[in-house]
């Protein structure tokens, strides 16, 4: 149906908007679009395809295959592809000229996402709670031990090889299917943030396509680990992504320097402005988590957005 495939291509969008963002994870967004599990089930579907023909099992090719949700996945993948061309000069100016608005939107968005992750818990204990909150300490301690800027990130790795952007590739991947793990981010630890982003801008189809191959490879070995752990363990899984979201705070501090330094500062300028921004990227994930609610009843009927 076609409003089917228009709402996937907005969701797809909104993911890949927040790929380009070190902090920030398209992973997040598919949480509170409650696309999450969907998402994972149908990339190890595929996953299970690729495995297949490598193996030159063809019955096996097209039974997984013919399990992935290709209407959902596809327009999926094109909107977070349109979102990455379109979007990553414009964003990448922003989180320069606007680091404290742009980190602030961000906690908002990832301190709404953290609530509404929690309620999809469907069996709360002071286990789980705990398990949460001791995740979310190692996230945040871990992040500490990588300090300074994206600038000075860039200048680590100097025009690439292409296995740099291969492994690269396949790390990040796994973060951006994780809320609270930005595969941004992981590309800023790596020193690949701004080559990565370069290739978009400057069209290096070579490096793009090395990238995407490390993708693809590294999110076939994830995507199977992590869809068996979300059938099995659901609430545990469910409670660590939760203390990801929550450790990532650290990274979009507005201060000093906002979405580029895991340094804690003191609030010293636009404090103000923060807390408006903070407050839209919350009510903006209420207002997409119960949108989500609405695409997937109509969706599920069969029903067009009027009827």
């Amino acid at each position: 149906m076609i409003f089917n495939t228009i709402a996937s291509l907005a969701r797809g969008f909104t993911m890949g908007a927040a790929d380009i963002v070190p902090g920030v994870s398209g992973g997040t967004i598919a949480l509170v679009l409650g696309i999450y599990e969907r998402l994972v089930d149908s990339i190890r579907s595929g996953s299970s395809a690729l495995g297949s023909i490598a193996k030159g099992d063809i019955s096996g090719f097209k039974r997984w295959a013919a399990a992935v949700d290709w209407g959902f996945i596809l327009p999926l993948v094109a909107g977070m592809l349109l979102a990455i061309v379109s979007l990553a000069h414009l964003i990448e100016n922003l989180l320069r000229d606007q680091p404290v608005a742009m980190a602030s939107l961000f906690v908002g968005l990832v301190a709404g996402s953290i609530t509404i992750a929690w309620a999809m818990i469907r069996t709360k204990s002071m286990m789980l709670f705990w398990l949460t909150a001791g995740v979310a300490i190692a996230v945040f301690i871990v992040l500490g031990l990588r300090s300074g800027t994206t600038e000075d990130t860039v200048g680590q790795i100097a025009d690439p090889a292409l296995w740099a952007f291969f492994g690269s590739g396949a790390i990040a991947i796994c973060a951006m299917i994780l809320p609270g793990i930005s595969g941004s981010f992981i590309l800023v630890m790596l020193g690949m943030y701004t080559a990565v982003l370069s290739a978009v801008t400057d069209r290096d189809f070579a490096g793009l396509a090395v990238f995407a191959l490390g993708a693809v490879i590294g999110l076939a070995l994830f995507s199977q680990v992590l869809h068996r752990a979300l059938t099995k363990q659901h609430d545990i899984v469910m409670a660590v992504l939760v203390g990801l979201m929550a450790g990532s705070l650290r990274v979009l501090w507005p201060w000093p320097l906002g979405v580029d330094s895991t340094n804690l500062g003191t609030p010293d300028s636009d404090v103000g402005l923060a807390i408006l921004m903070a407050a839209i990227g919350l009510t903006a994930v209420m207002v997409i988590a119960r949108i989500a609610v609405r695409l997937d009843r109509i969706e599920s009927a069969g029903e067009s957005p009027q009827s």
